[in-house]
């Protein structure tokens, strides 16, 4: 330890590189992996957000951005299944806004049922239900500036319908590049022009003592002609939609994934840079008669000690990156698992980057310090 201290020390200035390299890789990691996360968490958030357990949806929905109505019929049948103590409804679809100024905003306008949970964003739930009008809507802060929506309470129209904006949220800003506005199923159905007996999604909780399992079973058998999915089935299949069949997910995916490799190039090529021109160092080690193991563990402790703090530089400044980040993309996240992920695999990816700088190292001529 302390000879690959002194070691890294003598040139102060190949170690600021290699630390340097290491920590934009870290950081690269970080940013896009938050991107991704995000991303994932984004595409399911209104799903997870209910507190039910079944979701039926029309044949072959894929997102909860994009449903299609289902008949009155669906929800009463549901309810007549042995183990669905409650159902609710939700909708969700693109509607005209005009603003305070005049001017016209398409938004994506998300209604439900108050008793489809806490933290599902609809006016019924917020925090002052006592002051919430017929025609209340809220939106997330970080769309007030797209919605122009200087002061609160608001007068606006959605379809051409009266609403009120009462109320801000947060962490439901707009996931589709268009703002997202919230309110009762019962107003939704009314601006966007639905039957008010249908539902584009009808939700249904399950009682004891019967599994999700064996009432998705039954609702199945008594509605073929619908998807019923739990509502851990329905997140995924969000998620993989918006990931794997869209442009925008893929291109997140990739990015992620390039920034893993690209993180790994560019600790392999430092490391590995670093050892080589310390070569003379080892050939000095092994004319002095210092073992194989010896001489690998130097050259795997420089890597580790260049990996750990190129990893804690890269990930303190991912940390004010990432907050300016959200002020700019409301939906990126940076869950609490993803720095030591990254510092793991930065160590790892340091780790391996020296496999061949030990290599290099194991196979120097001692005899090469003499004819230096």
């Amino acid at each position: 330890m302390k000879l690959a201290w002194q070691n890294l020390l003598h040139d102060r200035g190949r170690f600021l590189t290699t630390v340097l390299g290491v920590s934009f890789a870290a950081f690269l990691m970080v940013f896009q992996g938050s991107l991704l996360g995000g991303f994932l968490r984004a595409a399911s958030r209104f799903i997870e957000a209910s507190d039910f357990d079944i979701w039926i949806t029309a044949r072959g929905v894929q997102a909860f951005e994009f449903g299609a109505t289902l008949e009155a019929r669906v929800q009463e049948l549901a309810s007549g299944v042995p183990g669905v103590v409650e159902t609710g409804r939700a909708c969700m679809a693109f509607a005209v806004y005009r603003k305070p100024n005049g001017k016209q905003q398409v938004v994506a306008l998300v209604g439900a049922d108050p008793n489809l949970g806490k933290r599902f964003p609809i006016p019924e739930v917020a925090e002052r239900p006592e002051d919430i009008s017929p025609e209340s809507v809220i939106y997330d802060e970080s769309d007030r500036s797209v919605l122009e929506t200087l002061s609160l309470p608001a007068r606006v129209e959605i379809n051409g319908h009266r609403a009120n904006i009462d109320h801000e949220i947060r962490g439901f800003g707009g996931f589709l590049g268009v703002p997202a506005l919230f309110t009762s199923y019962r107003n939704a159905a009314h601006d966007l022009g639905f039957p008010p007996n249908e539902g584009m999604y009808i939700v249904a909780r399950v009682g004891k003592p019967y599994s999700v399992a064996d009432v998705q079973q039954s609702l199945r058998q008594r509605l073929p002609e619908v998807d019923v999915l739990t509502r851990e089935q329905f997140a995924h299949k969000s998620r993989m939609y918006w990931v794997i069949k869209t442009g925008a997910g893929s291109a997140i995916l990739t990015a992620a994934v390039l920034g893993f490799l690209i993180g790994l190039v560019v600790v392999s090529q430092t490391i590995f840079a670093n050892t080589m021109e310390n070569i003379e160092e080892y050939a000095t080690l092994k004319a002095l008669g210092a073992s194989r193991g010896f001489v690998a563990r130097v050259v795997i402790m420089e890597s580790l000690i260049c990996g750990a703090g190129g990893t804690a530089l890269g990930l303190a400044a991912a940390i004010p990156a990432m907050r300016y980040a959200r002020s700019l993309i409301p939906w990126i996240h940076t869950p609490s698992w993803l720095p030591v992920i990254v510092m793991v695999l930065s160590l790892l990816m340091c780790a391996l980057a020296s496999i061949a700088s030990v290599r290099s190292s194991l196979a120097v001529d001692p005899g090469r310090v003499f004819r230096a």
